[in-house]
């Protein structure tokens, strides 16, 4: 399982609309240019997002995207289903399993482990926390740079 581009670009983009007021609206050309995300695929991954929830979008003069929820309640974990699709590590925990051993084996008993052990991850971090890492991140690189001159 390999989490796409569009799923990196669907999280940029939720940060990107997290660090505005509430409730503001933003454009997909700011959106796309601030976080350089091509504005087609941007267009098309919101429209995902729309769909589940986690954003809505306005037409015309004043419109936009804007999140739908407090930041601190969107997880990491929902923007990437929204997107991905549900996170499955083993042929045998799909919807429809394609696997010899779907009734149970030691393989998929641990991937079925490391599969819980990502999502909860996921799960628990929120767009605060990734906006206050890329804040620290920002911070530190800052202060090297600095400390160069």
């Amino acid at each position: 399982m390999q989490i796409t581009r569009a799923g990196e670009y669907g999280v940029l983009g939720l940060m990107n609309l997290a660090r505005r007021n509430p409730g503001q609206m933003a454009m997909i050309d700011e959106v796309s240019r601030t976080e350089r995300i091509p504005k087609s695929f941007l267009s098309k991954i919101f429209q995902d997002l729309v769909k589940a929830g986690l954003v809505r979008s306005i037409r015309g003069a004043g419109g936009g995207f804007a999140l739908v929820k407090d930041p601190a309640e969107i997880s990491v974990l929902e923007i990437i289903e929204a997107i991905e699709g549900k996170i499955v590590f083993q042929r045998c925990k799909q919807l429809k399993p394609d696997c010899e051993h779907s009734d149970g084996c030691a393989l998929c008993a641990l991937f079925e482990q490391a599969q819980d052990g990502v999502k909860e991850v996921l799960l628990r971090t929120t767009l605060v926390d990734l906006i206050e890492r890329q804040e620290k991140i920002q911070l530190t690189r800052s202060r090297k740079s600095q400390a160069v001159r």
